[in-house]
């Protein structure tokens, strides 16, 4: 079940709402967390027992190494807690990775085991460490109430894709929350502008990457080549900010506040700016939870740098079991490296326009690894990105895609940057009665509008994949979808 679909929006949404907002106070997380596991079994009935064993395992490690802090078998638990986690999601996610790389290297025939990756599952398994890592260092103290922790772990608006949310960050409302029409009208809003992303634009521009990467190469001219990414990069990008928006309105609607996972991604003027902007949830956990415990910053340049790499190396494999993912990992270490070294300096002594022009060309090439699978076709497309070859700059083709999808490549730039906020800011802090009469028109009417033509594009239209659902091993799920039946 995904949040842009008529199951969703219609049937399940309606009465879990109903349910949760009829019941006492006190009922609210047995309704959430029965709610969350309906939510999840409609998909994956089977894994649901997984994430119940990963959220039992955890609450009881937790227990643990609160009950025995200041002593060996703390650590031990938390030992036992991390391999158990990581075992799980290793087994799931890179078991048939690993046995298909062990055949192509020793020329054996391991025969694969073909288990279907349980949806959100480095999602929940990130955050379960999270919290047992935290209560070991003390950040946190052990949750004594097992059905606060399921709900922590098993929460729907953020389940299956994030934004990945520390046990602190949501404590206090796990245990007493209110909410009130104001947050209920934020919500509201904040949903509906992620399903618009989701559906509008997102859905829309990965038709354009899909009848790109279709092509062979020798219809891809240079112009081809980038709009396609271009189109790639943005389609990721409102799918994934959209899902983020849809999770954080619904966690306001419920009584949750949860972390803002983008902050204008692609106006950033370094690589290290962007990856302080692309899914802040996922890059503060590797820094807290991999990059410090490995000395961060403390141990010299070396250190310093080695430490980046593993980190990077880590945060490629965790978007997928296959090696262009690794290579795209590889690939942003090595301009963190050199930031690090020499080119953050270069960066911050020159006008941003040109850091933004290059982290822009690093982020939309690093797509081409995220996007494509194999080798060869990685190659093939960046030899059209730069000319090589042989079709040329611009082709007929390459125009009439120009020309179809102009209007809505003209709206997608100006979404993914910063005007509309600074204009929606501008007027409300207007004092002129123009400008708040305006502000407080567009509040009211451009949501309805959104939904409506939302609505309408989800009843009408079949293709409707959530990117970062794909996060699977395998050639046949390189661009693996989960769709709405109609």
């Amino acid at each position: 079940m995904v949040f842009s679909s008529v199951l969703f929006l219609f049937r399940f949404l309606p009465i879990f709402m109903i349910c949760y907002f009829l019941v006492p106070r006190k009922m609210k997380n047995l309704v959430l967390f029965l709610g969350s596991l309906v939510f999840y079994a409609w998909g994956e009935p089977v894994y649901i027992f997984l994430m119940l064993f990963s959220t039992i395992s955890d609450y009881v490690w937790g227990r643990l190494i609160e009950e025995y802090r200041g002593k060996d078998r703390s650590r031990i638990f938390l030992l036992c807690s991390i391999v158990i986690n990581l075992f799980i999601l290793g087994f799931f996610k890179y078991a048939d990775f690993l046995m298909q790389t062990v055949n192509t290297v020793f020329g054996t025939s391991i025969p694969l085991l073909k288990l279907p990756l349980p949806i959100g599952i480095s999602f929940y398994t990130f955050q379960t460490m999270s919290y047992v890592i935290d209560v070991y260092r003390g950040d946190t103290k052990a949750q004594r109430n097992i059905l606060q922790f399921g709900v922590y772990v098993t929460m729907f608006p953020q389940l299956i894709a994030g934004p990945i949310l520390k046990y602190h960050q949501v404590e206090r409302y796990l245990q007493d929350r209110r909410t009130d029409l104001d947050a209920i009208s934020y919500g509201v809003k904040r949903f509906v502008t992620g399903l618009a992303k989701k559906v509008l634009l997102a859905n829309n521009l990965g038709l354009l990457w899909k009848q790109v990467a279709e092509l062979g190469n020798e219809q891809m001219s240079i112009l081809m080549a980038w709009l396609g990414i271009a189109a790639f990069a943005l389609q990721i990008y409102f799918d994934f900010s959209g899902y983020s928006d849809m999770a954080i309105g619904l966690g306001a609607v419920l009584g949750f506040h949860f972390p803002e996972n983008f902050n204008y991604p692609y106006i950033a003027a370094s690589v290290k700016d962007f990856w302080h902007r692309w899914h802040i949830s996922l890059s503060t956990w590797f820094k807290e939870y991999v990059y410090i415990p490995l000395g961060g910053n403390r141990k010299g340049l070396p250190r310093q740098l080695f430490n980046i790499l593993v980190v990077w190396m880590l945060t490629g494999i965790w978007h997928g079991a296959g090696w262009n993912f690794l290579f795209w990992g590889l690939w942003f270490a090595f301009f963190l490296i050199l930031e690090k070294l020499f080119l953050g300096d270069i960066l911050e002594s020159v006008p941003k326009v040109f850091g933004r022009i290059y982290t822009l060309a690093v982020v939309l090439i690093s797509w081409v690894f995220f996007a494509l699978e194999s080798p060869g076709e990685i190659l093939a497309y960046l030899q059209a990105m730069f000319g090589m070859n042989g079709i040329g700059p611009v082709n007929s083709l390459a125009m009439f895609l120009c020309n179809e999808y102009l209007v809505l490549l003209v709206i997608a730039l100006v979404a993914c940057l910063p005007l509309g906020s600074r204009l929606v800011h501008a007027l409300k802090s207007s004092k002129t009665g123009p400008a708040m009469a305006l502000y407080r028109l567009g509040e009211k009417v451009i949501p309805a509008v959104l939904l409506l033509l939302s609505v309408a594009y989800i009843v009408d239209a079949s293709y409707n994949p959530f990117l970062y659902f794909r996060f699977r091993p395998g050639r046949r799920n390189r661009i693996w979808m989960i769709k709405e039946i109609r």
